[in-house]
């Protein structure tokens, strides 16, 4: 039993995603559309992460580090070949996995896969029963798959249970560093007893812990209440090579506004939250483009701290707050708005937030890009917030002296 207990623990060295993985994944925008003769364009096919990962060379996203091109369920043939192996679909992937990871790769990007712990994947393909789990980590190490997204239809807790630690093993004996994304959890309810996230963050470097994200802003805000309502459960159990994953960005689609997007954004990266969009990369809007190309929100969401926040305050007024502490004493600060009426304006202090005594920051509004200007820890102070919006603050201690990047990292638990 000693020895079964200890055998995961290797995967959480795997000294993968020390900050959240970004990129882009294919499921929330175009599912399991295999129809490639009625609409070419946007069905699961080569073609479909070709144009994915030329848009991401191309068009600044990999110099921000959105580096993975993720494909989701559907791309595999119906059947595994002969020798029990599992194939794309050769129709719509004639190519093969292997020539599809070379050219992601030639690009400065990684690609990642899909699998599922069941008979069947969600989408009806084969899966990867406990049989087969050694034969398919193997698979995807040759093809030059560098992310493994493991779902969990069509499997039992049982083996679930026996599964998810043995793809663990299974990837670390190909040799070939892969990042190991978990659905476990979701598939257990989230929460203990069921769930054990100490096991959990020494198998995976990231898991799914709720529902499918939709294109809506319900969907947004059950995944927040979710999170948040069991903060104490979940925020300890995410750092560096280990994160809850509450699904991907659906910014630039179709059911958010331009409020909402920027709300979205706010919270997933105070949440520490994998940075994985799922949108047409070909037709983004430019206001879209722009959140999620914030350089500081996204330097506030690869911190190396890797601590995810915490909702702090939850008012009457419907208004609450969200802190992340960040590295050189930094912190994230998101005001968010549940309002459906109109601008609020909501005051507070960093006092009434429990920020320490005597202190003075620098405050950076994190979407406007200026310096709003240097706050004592007692001064109110006002924020005017629109409905289903934020305002994000980055707050850096005035009073600390600049330190080595290098040093601050090795202090960092102090």
């Amino acid at each position: 039993l000693a020895l079964a207990l200890a055998l995961p623990s290797v995967a959480l060295e795997n000294g993968l995603a020390r900050t959240p993985p970004m990129g882009w994944m294919s499921w929330e925008r175009f599912r399991c559309n295999v129809d490639c003769q009625a609409d070419p364009r946007n069905c699961i096919s080569e073609q479909l992460f070709f144009e994915m990962a030329d848009r991401l060379a191309e068009d600044g996203w990999r110099e921000l580090g959105y580096e993975y091109v993720n494909i989701d369920d559907c791309w595999s043939a119906k059947q595994r070949d002969a020798a029990g192996q599992l194939v794309p679909d050769p129709e719509r992937f004639p190519s093969g996995i292997r020539a599809l990871a070379d050219y992601v790769h030639a690009r400065g990007l990684k690609l990642g896969i899909y699998g599922d712990l069941g008979v069947f994947t969600c989408g009806g393909y084969p899966g990867t029963m406990l049989e087969h789990v050694k034969q398919d980590a193997q698979t995807f190490a040759a093809w030059g798959v560098d992310m493994l997204k493991l779902d969990g239809c069509y499997s039992t807790a049982e083996e679930q249970a026996k599964g998810y630690p043995e793809m663990a093993r299974a990837l670390n004996a190909t040799g070939r560093p892969i990042v190991y994304s978990c659905s476990w959890p979701a598939y257990q309810g989230g929460l203990p007893p069921k769930v054990n996230y100490t096991i959990l963050a020494e198998i995976c470097n990231l898991w799914r812990n709720y529902d499918d994200i939709q294109d809506s802003w319900d969907s947004v805000l059950s995944i927040v209440d979710w999170f948040f309502t069991n903060q104490d459960v979940l925020q300890p159990a995410a750092g560096p090579g280990h994160w809850n994953d509450p699904d991907m960005l659906i910014i630039g689609n179709f059911g958010l506004s331009y409020e909402q997007s920027r709300s979205q954004m706010a919270l997933w990266t105070v949440m520490a939250a994998p940075l994985l969009m799922s949108t047409d990369l070909r037709t983004i809007s430019l206001s879209a483009k722009e959140i999620l190309q914030n350089r500081l929100m996204i330097q506030i969401n690869q911190d190396p701290l890797g601590i995810q926040g915490r909702r702090i305050v939850k008012e009457k007024s419907h208004i609450e707050v969200f802190l992340r502490p960040l590295s050189q004493a930094a912190s994230a600060l998101v005001f968010f708005s549940r309002r459906t009426d109109m601008p609020f304006r909501y005051t507070t202090s960093l006092a009434k937030l429990h920020f320490p005594e005597d202190a003075v920051y620098e405050v950076q509004d994190v979407y406007v890009g200026k310096i709003v200007g240097a706050l004592k820890t007692a001064d109110n102070f006002s924020v005017v917030i629109n409905p289903s919006g934020v305002v994000m603050w980055y707050l850096r201690p005035m009073a600390l002296p600049a330190q080595p990047w290098h040093v601050v990292r090795q202090q960092a638990p102090g």
